[in-house]
C-alpha cells in the first residue's frame, strides 16, 4: 500500500500548480479529484490533454493511479444516457493518465427518494455501469462504486449492483467516513468486499455527518479495525486520504498540515508491517 492524497486538497490551484505543491511536500501518489479532472477536460480532447498532463506529472515524479469521476452526476437518473456519454470522456482521460481505479457514486438517489421499486432502481444502476464497464473492457481500469448512505451504504449492496451489471471492470471504493455515518463496521465491509475492494477514501468524522477529517483527530472511526481489515484481505491499492475538512486554512497552513498528514499515513501503514 502507498499513501495518497486526493488532489482537491489544493482545489484552488491549477492541475500543474497542484502537482508542484505535492512534489514539494513529498507526496507522489495521488487521486485526481473531480474538480481537477473537470478542469483538464475543459481544455479539449481527453487523449491529447491527458498525454500532456501525464508527461508533466511524470517529470515531477507524480503518479495518478486513482481518480474520482464526475461527483455530481446521477448515472441512474432521468438524463442517464447523456451522463454515461459524458463519463466516457472522463474514462478516456483516465485511461491515458494511467489511472487504475475510477471512483464513482452509484446514483439513483432521486429514484429511491420517490419510492421507485428497488428492482427498477437496481436495473437502472446496472445498465449504466454495464455501459461504462464496456467502454473500458480489456483495459486495467476498474470503475469503483463508492459506498454513500441510504441503500448503498454497505458492500453487499454495491456487490449486488456489480453482479447485476455483469462484474466486468467493476469494483468497490470504501469511504470510511460514509460507513461510519451509516453505523457500519469497517472490517466487515472490507471482508465482504474482498478482492472487489480497489480504492479507499480515508476520512474521519464524529458519526453524524461527513466532516472529512484526518484520522486520529476528534473523529471516532475505529482505525485499528480499518487497518486490520485491510491487512486481512491483503489490500494493495492506494491508502488515499480525502480530507476537505482539513483545508479551510491559508496555503501556508495547508502545507504544514500536509506534512503532518504524511506522518500520520506513514504511521498507519507502518503498523501494517
Amino acid at each position: 500500500m502507498n499513501y495518497s492524497m486526493w488532489t482537491s486538497y489544493y482545489i484552488e490551484l491549477t492541475p500543474e500548480e497542484m502537482v508542484d505543491e505535492f512534489q514539494s511536500a513529498g507526496w507522489f501518489n495521488l487521486e485526481l479529484s473531480t474538480e481537477h479532472s473537470a478542469e483538464l477536460l475543459k481544455r479539449g480532447d481527453p487523449a491529447r490533454i491527458g498525454s500532456e498532463f501525464k508527461t508533466y506529472a511524470e517529470e515531477h515524479g507524480i503518479r495518478f493511479s486513482q481518480g474520482h469521476l464526475w461527483l455530481g452526476c446521477d448515472v441512474a437518473g432521468e438524463e442517464s444516457d447523456a451522463v454515461v456519454d459524458e463519463l466516457k470522456r472522463w474514462l478516456d482521460l483516465y485511461l491515458v493518465l494511467g489511472i487504475k481505479a475510477g471512483v464513482i457514486h452509484s446514483g439513483g438517489s432521486e429514484l429511491v427518494k420517490n419510492g421507485t421499486d428497488a428492482a427498477i432502481v437496481l436495473e437502472r444502476r446496472a445498465a449504466a455501469f454495464r455501459a461504462l464497464s464496456a467502454h473500458v473492457r480489456d483495459t486495467d481500469l476498474t470503475i469503483c462504486l463508492e459506498n454513500t448512505t441510504g441503500d448503498t451504504a454497505y458492500a453487499s449492496e454495491l456487490l449486488a449492483i456489480i453482479k447485476a451489471a455483469g462484474d466486468k471492470n467493476l469494483g468497490i471504493c470504501l469511504d470510511t467516513g460514509h460507513l461510519h455515518i451509516s453505523k457500519g463496521i469497517q472490517s466487515d465491509f472490507i471482508r465482504t468486499a474482498g478482492d472487489h475492494l480497489r480504492a479507499l477514501h480515508i476520512a474521519d468524522n464524529e458519526g453524524e455527518f461527513d466532516q472529512h477529517l484526518m484520522p486520529y483527530g476528534r473523529g471516532t472511526v475505529d482505525w485499528d479495525d480499518v487497518m486490520a481489515g485491510l491487512s486481512e484481505i491483503e489490500y494493495s491499492g492506494l491508502f488515499n486520504m480525502e480530507i476537505p475538512g482539513e483545508t479551510r486554512a491559508p496555503l501556508a497552513v495547508k502545507r504544514m498540515k500536509l506534512g503532518y498528514a504524511k506522518q500520520v499515513a506513514e504511521y498507519m501503514l507502518g503498523k501494517q508491517e
